[in-house]
């Protein structure tokens, strides 16, 4: 327990899985915890003066199911393995921490997610600019940015690390930042010296300086890259030979897709029940883990260059006319394993046999892959092609080394390496495999040479090789053998000769082990000399796939190229929505619409319409169509072009950030002051219901102030969807030249509506709330008294407005609320509210008159003079 005490002084911080034998075992705190989190028992055990600790354990050989629970609870988990044989010592086993295993940093594959990158991000808050870097250590890829508080916060929501690392002592700005629901981890300032972190990238890559990499200015950058490294040290994984290069994230050349947005456009997940429903899950056709990944980064990091946009889309293009071509691509790409996560494991010393089998055949993939695409007429495929190297050398080593179906995934196990390889390891092979035949014929010798007919050899663990001999035969037993052991109906003896045998049987078996254990270091240290070539194929095959894919979805689902320029136009013709139109029921279509916005004439739609008639839908579809052409992607539509855009700012939907103590009209105040605070002239902006979470005129008044905001912007004619219930708002076309009406239009069938869901120009003035509150199965008593309200509100005011269509100045602020009170009262109804319990000055004037009345006394001159009193109070 001293032994565990000390090196849990060090990963104080950590759950500690204690090597005892044949356990894992966790003591006091962490025995609890883990207890609670695994669904172990917890037991307790006497710890001499410290009488009892907790203990909770499981069998060291389960830690493969154990291990991904604890670390995707969050938790932080140290390893400490026996680090010397307990045969070899008498004292107390020599232990340690091998590995400090982290959400963020993570080798696994039982741990992993497959499509998806497992980042450690490192912030550094330096003088002038915040640095962030992002590292997977599972795969090699590094990225190094900085700029403003804002720009890291973006990257983060893109890219969506695991784990965070930041300097102590900034707690409070790193939440003010970033929020409080990433996973981190605070380390000491010195961490992030610059000095000392340039230097260890440089060592990191071979390299003298960073100018190689166009990251030699990014003081705050290098800082948190660094820091990375450190960080790598401290968890014990220090064997990094696969992190070669680092890559700069330039705010300049990727589209600007803020967590709101993410969010909103549900990209990563969905935010209602249904599971693998967002957009990355559906349009999602890679076949590989690599291409999986790369799918997800460029989704959220469109680019804005029209030249490299247009470089993938000729290679869709080309894979989409040239279907035997893509089936033929496809099939060698689905051969393909996980060239990254396997580079990872070769330079961690951790590669499993039947994935060096898997490298082997990669590799054969590839030369089928590169053969295909120099088969081709089309620049772009030769220009990938050239950038594969199927390692030949390497691959022709594996396919002779390596056994095609090793008997076992564990070199210790032994069965891996290849026949011919070693002369020494073919003999001592030959003698454990046919020993069985060796001692068959001195069983079937001695049977002859004693007269016993039932003798046999067996093995034990506690004396090794012995005869047994039934008790009727013992009498023939020869005086040379030795006695062992004495059963009930017979008895085991010994043989010098047996006893030689058994020492060179045993003696090859773990020579066969150490010979091939050795060999297989040799393969693995051979391999790491090619870990470069092997993961820039990784990156051909990665975009390859991510290009297939969307050539295929754009086959499937009938997609179009659009057309990307430089201008400042959107015009999107008969655009549809791709996860919506996916999932509709067999049978049903998808309504399609256009959209035309530019920043001359029509720089701002407003669109009315009725609850569930598809404005959201027709928001969301026009930003995943921009979002989805500056991928390299077809898109759904019958046409589409479109002016490139550096940013997308969606406010779409409602929700409550309660457990921060933000109501849904804060959140909607956070969003949309984020997206007035950075839009540019190139932005597009989609809001959605601007200021329903207030009273009608507040969210009015907001939602006209931020109309006015954007269309009289002096330098960011921010295209912009505006969807509102507020039909006020459509008056704004007269005062503002670049504001269009739009509306999407219903019919109505009786007391039904129909819902069309077409986009037609010129707005509208009617809701439709309570034919949407009656198909949503509201009772059919309320549905009554709604209408009843309505139509009274309609008499009274000419309008089926609460307050009739006249400017914001003339209207007070008590007018709707009175318009309601006096439709409800004129209204009858069986459980009808006494009118003095109506909280009105009026009322308790008129109350207080008709209070001190005496009906039996008050002659008729009296009552009329009373009635004209209380006339004039009502002031007609």
């Amino acid at each position: 327990m001293n032994q565990y005490y000390e090196i849990k002084a060090v990963h104080h911080d950590a759950i500690l899985l204690f090597r005892v034998g044949d356990f894992y075992e966790t003591f006091g705190e962490d025995a609890i915890k883990a207890s609670g989190i695994l669904g172990i028992t917890l037991t307790r055990r006497a710890n001499g003066a410290a009488s009892y600790v907790e203990l909770a354990g499981f069998p060291y050989h389960a830690i493969d199911s154990y291990l991904p629970k604890l670390v995707r609870a969050g938790e932080r988990v140290a390893i400490c393995e026996q680090l010397e044989d307990p045969k070899l010592t008498k004292k107390l086993v020599k232990r340690g921490v091998i590995e400090l295993v982290t959400p963020g940093i993570v080798m696994g594959d039982n741990i992993l997610a497959n499509k998806e990158n497992n980042y450690i991000a490192s912030v550094f808050f330096g003088r002038q600019t915040t640095g962030v870097a992002f590292l997977d250590i599972s795969t090699g890829e590094f990225y190094v940015a900085e700029g403003s508080d804002g720009y890291v916060d973006k990257l983060i929501s893109n890219l969506r690390p695991k784990e965070v690392i930041y300097q102590r002592g900034y707690e409070e700005r790193f939440t003010e930042a970033f929020g409080s629901k990433l996973y981190t981890y605070k380390l000491d300032e010195w961490v992030f010296a610059e000095e000392i972190n340039r230097e260890k990238l440089c060592k990191q890559f071979g390299t003298k300086s960073l100018k190689g990499f166009g990251v030699d200015h990014f003081t705050s950058g290098i800082s948190a890259a660094g820091a990375i490294l450190y960080y790598l040290d401290f968890t014990e994984h220090k064997e990094t030979a696969h992190i070669r290069s680092l890559a700069r994230l330039d705010e300049a050349d990727y589209v600007w897709v803020d967590k709101f947005t993410i969010r909103n456009l549900e990209l990563f997940s969905s935010n209602g029940s249904r599971e693998k429903c967002s957009f990355a899950d559906v349009i999602d056709r890679t076949l590989t883990p690599m291409g999986g990944r790369l799918l997800k980064r460029w989704i959220a990091m469109p680019i804005k260059d029209p030249a490299r946009i247009n470089e993938r889309l000729d290679v869709v293009e080309y894979f989409a006319k040239e279907a035997e071509l893509t089936e033929a691509v496809r099939e060698q790409i689905s051969l393909i394993g996980d060239l990254e996560r396997i580079a990872s494991r070769i330079a961690a010393q951790r590669v499993t046999p039947r994935e060096l089998v898997q490298l082997k055949n990669s590799l054969s993939a590839l030369e089928m892959l590169r053969a295909a695409l120099d088969s081709t007429d089309s620049a772009p495929l030769h220009t990938l092609s050239e950038k594969i190297d199927p390692l030949t050398a390497v691959r022709d080593r594996l396919a002779r080394e390596i056994y095609p179906d090793p008997q076992n995934n564990q070199i210790q196990k032994g069965g891996v390496i290849a026949d011919g390889v070693d002369p020494e390891l073919d003999d001592l092979r030959r003698i454990a495999l046919h020993g069985k035949d060796y001692l068959q014929r001195i069983q079937q010798r001695e049977s002859e040479a004693t007269g016993i007919p039932s003798l046999k050899i067996s093995y034990n663990n506690v004396f090794g090789y012995y005869i047994e001999v039934r008790n009727t035969h013992k009498d023939k037993v020869p005086e040379s053998w030795i006695r062992k052991q004495t059963l009930a109906n017979a008895e085991r003896y010994i043989t010098e000769e047996l006893k030689e045998y058994e020492e060179k049987i045993l003696g090859a078996e773990e020579k066969m082990l150490q010979l091939e254990q050795r060999i297989y270091a040799e393969i693995i240290a051979y391999i790491c000399t090619s870990l470069q070539p092997m993961l820039r194929d990784a990156a051909t095959v990665a975009r390859i796939d991510c290009l297939q894919s969307f050539a295929r979805l754009a086959c499937e689902r009938r997609y179009v190229r659009p057309v990307l320029d430089e201008g400042s136009r959107i015009d999107i013709r008969q655009g549809r929505h791709p996860v919506i139109e996916t999932l509709m029921p067999v049978g049903e279509e998808y309504i399609p619409n256009d959209v035309m916005l530019d920043d001359k004439e029509q720089q701002i739609m407003m669109i009315t319409g009725p609850n569930m008639s598809g404005k959201s839908a027709l928001l969301r579809q026009t930003a995943l169509i921009i979002l989805m052409a500056q991928m390299g992607s077809f898109v759904p539509a019958a046409s589409a072009h479109i002016g490139v855009v550096d940013k997308i700012f969606t406010r779409v939907g409602a929700s409550d950030n309660i457990s921060q103590g933000e109501s849904t009209f804060m959140v909607e105040m956070l969003e949309s002051a984020s997206i007035l605070n950075n839009i540019s002239d190139r932005s597009i902006v989609l809001l959605d219901e601007i200021g329903r979470g207030t009273s009608t005129y507040d969210g009015i008044s907001i939602a006209w102030a931020m109309v006015e905001y954007l269309h009289n912007h002096p330098t960011a004619r921010a295209k912009t969807l505006f969807a509102t219930h507020y039909h006020e708002l459509n008056e704004m076309e007269q005062m503002c030249p670049r504001v269009r009406n739009y509306h999407v239009s219903v019919k109505e069938m009786g007391n039904q509506i129909v819902f069309l869901r077409k986009l037609e120009r010129g707005g509208t003035e009617h809701s439709f709330g309570i034919h949407v509150a009656r198909m949503a199965g509201m009772p059919q008593s309320v549905v009554a008294r709604a209408d009843e309200i309505l139509r009274n509100l309609e008499l009274v005011y000419g309008s089926n407005e609460i307050v009739p269509s006249r400017s914001l100045k003339d209207r007070g602020r008590k007018a709707s609320a009175r318009a309601v009170k006096e439709a409800a009262e004129s209204v009858p109804q069986s459980m009808q509210l006494s009118m003095f319990q109506l909280d009105d000055p009026v009322l308790v004037q008129i109350r207080d008159q008709i209070k001190g009345l005496d009906i039996n006394t008050l002659t008729p001159i009296e009552a009329l003079n009373k009635l004209n009193e209380i006339k004039k109070i009502t002031g007609l």
